[in-house]
């Protein structure tokens, strides 16, 4: 199904791909005569480097400072981010910037009152110029696809699945200050990316969907690292097999690779896609150039893609269905063993007690949000359950479109109604299914889901409580036909059917109605509307000469989830209180994490008011004791004291910045890890001031609890050292060992030094 080269390749012509070796560089030289060019210069010929190159205003396409053409957030994120600019001066939105409201249109619980963080957005919309879409009108990238994506362009969401290369737009999703730097018409600082080829051939079987092709990738390349960071370039004669939604449905979840951005050759399919939405303006043919260089080839045979299942608790646990049903209880006992980290052995979790009659029987389908609400997802999934019934047992079936117009374009074509018939529930645009925070299963429960991530808590799980539900990902076609089954898993291609592929007509006018849309006109006498629930940052220092680090957690899973440092789902009704929300820091995988990070903080506020902690701390006379052994200036008044915690591999998942800004609300200064799963978690953790360590021994010489001592921390920030001594502290001693940092822009050092982006911008 999916082959990765050895080797970087050349795409020739965009159809014949030649891997590069000693033989094939000889070979090619030959063939291509005066055409043949170097990698380097037939590097500059991938779709992707000509929208970078476009949007970058460094001069120098080794170290690229983009600008973005338009910014997208929804409500769990847009309130931070708008504050975090208007403490850094915002005065007009610069850019179109497009406020959705669909994480949180349904929840209501714990603290902020929904509806005061969408006043909040329109109103703000209203000041500073900006587009307002209410809640259950669209989920995010639905919307983006609809109204703002465009060939050539570029957009930056501060959600992970900020995708759109299959229209021909290069599309990041990254933490919130990340979108306030374009706010305030600064860049966005990378390294020219690698790109690699997702050279596709073959044409998919009936009954395969997009999710089926895009788990099929996931499981190829996310453990081996092979796209980390990169973009994927989506080529080949496969491409043209593929409609417009079936190309978003896999692009979507190229998220899940850890990749930096996506973008696909386009076409008179992707035309038409902007003529039916009325913007056939905005359609750029896109496409190699006739000799083109990667760094890497993803194959994909599309006719030999199967019906596919990521089963818990990561969409790279792949298999296809038809694997899972001959092979059901070996992979369920090896689901169940891989859990036991996933989970650290807190429940006792079971999916071997799901076999019936030597079937695997789940108790919940759903088709949601960015990845299965799509049009023609949901129309082949009508056809499936037409006429059929879901049955009055446990499983239950859900379907979200993923906005009002398809919602009305299915009760106009009668799908709507063939889905309702069989027992489905048909609800609006909703993203809540994809974190936690709608259609929750029930304990032990397992759901099948179209949507884009299976990571634990993220269904609503809480293992403090002894409660634990797993989700499976798989396509929207073999939802239907398991829902057909009464909820018995099944694989879409066992079924004798014929699709009706009903032509989709998009009506304009439910935005036009509905959507605030200032057209970039800002209006300052505005007020903004603040819930009670809706507070400032609260202040966070420069960083000082010498850095104390209390390590407070220490977690040694393979990958650690953005989810897993900050739970979503209900918790996110405290979004907009940075103090309230950080109050869930590591709750579900380290209960113990804010009780101890507050004790390092309240150190910290006494060295702040000039009083040295050693007062009231007697560990810390200690510990200043033994560092003044070697380091006979360092005291109170030049070292700053903060937590840090260590993790393998944090940061996989969500963009969302409170996975590092609740730590540093709680008085973090440092991560520690291995290696960082995500960009963007990396650079959350700079704009929040927190020094983002690198340590690769699997030997640690260091242990929760124990303390870190760094000398001159920011003299080797400024001076741009990649190797900084440090010492842990520990019985009177002093034991060295060495950090790694790795490269920083020059700004990224300066919002280090400063202690956050705020202070960075602060006028």
């Amino acid at each position: 199904m999916v082959k990765l080269s050895n080797n970087g390749a050349y795409l020739l012509n965009g159809t014949e791909v030649v891997e590069v070796s000693a033989e094939s560089e000889a070979l090619l030289k030959n063939k291509l005569g005066s055409k043949y060019i170097s990698k380097e210069e037939a590097a500059k010929n991938t779709i992707a480097y000509g929208i970078l190159e476009q949007h970058n205003t460094s001069g120098n396409m080794d170290k690229l400072q983009i600008k973005f053409d338009k910014l997208t957030s929804h409500d769990i994120t847009f309130v931070g981010i708008i504050q975090t600019a208007r403490a850094s001066g915002l005065e007009k939105f610069p850019i179109p910037y497009v406020l959705t409201n669909c994480h949180n249109s349904l929840c209501a619980v714990g603290g902020t009152i929904n509806e005061d963080d969408h006043m909040y957005g329109l109103t703000c919309a209203k000041k500073y110029g900006g587009v307002y879409v209410p809640p259950h009108q669209a989920v995010i990238h639905q919307f983006a696809r609809e109204m703002l994506a465009g060939g050539g362009k570029m957009i930056l969401g501060s959600d992970s699945h900020t995708r759109y290369g299959a229209l021909g737009t290069m599309a990041m999703g990254e933490g919130g200050p990340e979108l306030v730097k374009q706010l305030l018409s600064q860049t966005y600082d990378i390294n020219m990316p690698g790109v690699v080829a997702i050279y596709l051939t073959g044409e998919p079987a009936k009954g395969v969907g997009p999710q089926d092709v895009a788990l099929a990738i996931i499981g190829a390349v996310f453990s081996n690292g092979y796209v980390k960071n990169k973009v994927m370039e989506f080529v080949g004669p496969g491409v043209a097999s593929l409609s417009a939604d079936f190309r978003i449905g896999v692009d979507v979840m190229t998220t899940e690779t850890t990749c930096l951005s996506s973008i696909w050759q386009t076409d008179e399919k992707i035309k038409e896609f902007y003529d039916v939405h009325g913007r056939v303006d905005e359609y750029k043919e896109l496409n190699p150039g006739e000799v083109a260089y990667y760094d890497g080839v993803v194959y994909v045979d599309l006719s030999k893609i199967k019906p596919m299942i990521a089963m818990p608790f990561h969409p790279s646990n792949t298999y296809t269905i038809e694997d899972v049903n001959a092979n059901l209880m070996d992979i369920l006992h090896d689901v169940e063993k891989r859990a036991l980290v996933s989970l650290d052995g807190k429940v006792d979790y079971k999916l071997t007690d799901k076999v019936r009659n030597g079937k695997l029987y789940v108790e919940q389908g759903i088709i949601a949000g960015c990845a299965g609400g799509g049009f023609e997802n949901i129309c082949d999934a009508a056809d499936i359950l037409k006429g059929k019934f879901i049955g009055s047992d446990e499983f239950t079936l859900s379907v979200y479109p993923a906005s009002t117009p398809i919602y009305v374009e299915l009760a106009r074509n009668g799908r709507l109604a063939d889905l309702m018939q069989a027992g489905a529930i048909v609800k609006t645009a909703f993203c809540g299914p994809c974190f936690g925070a709608g259609d929750t299963p029930s304990n032990n429960a397992l759901s099948i889901r179209h949507s884009t991530r299976n990571f634990p808590n993220r269904e609503g799980s809480k293992l403090q409580n002894g409660q634990i539900s797993s989700v499976a990902l798989m396509d929207a076609r073999s939802i239907a036909a398991t829902a057909a089954n009464k909820g018995y898993l099944t694989s879409a291609t066992d079924l004798d059917m014929e699709y009706t592929s009903p032509k989709y007509h998009f009506d304009a006018s439910i935005y036009a109605n509905r959507v605030f849309d200032s057209k970039g006109v800002a209006d300052p006498s505005v007020e903004i509307k603040f819930g009670p629930n809706i507070k400032d940052w609260p202040k966070m220092i420069a960083l000082e000469e010498n850095a104390l680090l209390k390590v407070v957690s220490e977690i040694h899973d393979p990958v650690t989830t953005t989810d897993e440092l900050i739970p979503s789902g209900e918790t996110s009704s405290y979004r907009s209180n940075p103090l309230g929300l950080a109050e869930f820091t590591l709750s579900r995988k380290d209960p113990e994490y804010v009780g101890r990070a507050k004790e390092v903080q309240a150190m910290e506020k006494m060295r702040e008011e000039g009083v040295c902690p050693c007062e009231k701390y007697p560990e810390i006379k200690d510990v200043m004791a033994a560092v003044k052994t070697k380091f006979a200036d360092a005291s109170h008044e030049n070292t700053g004291f903060g937590s840090t915690i260590y993790a393998v591999k944090p940061g996989d998942g969500s963009a969302r910045e409170q996975a590092a800004s609740c730590q540093r609300v709680l008085g973090g200064l440092a991560n520690i890890a291995k290696e960082y799963a995500t960009k963007r978690y990396r650079s959350n953790l700079i704009n929040w001031g927190m020094l983002p360590f690198i340590f690769e021994d699997d030997n640690l010489p260091f242990a929760n609890g124990d303390y870190i001592f760094i000398p001159e921390v920011a003299k080797a920030i400024k001076e741009k050292a990649t190797e900084i001594p440090a010492y842990v502290v520990k019985n009177g001693g002093l034991n060295q060992f060495t950090l790694k940092m790795g490269e920083l822009t020059d700004d990224e050092r300066d919002i280090i030094l400063k202690g956050c982006l705020i202070n960075y911008n602060r006028k």
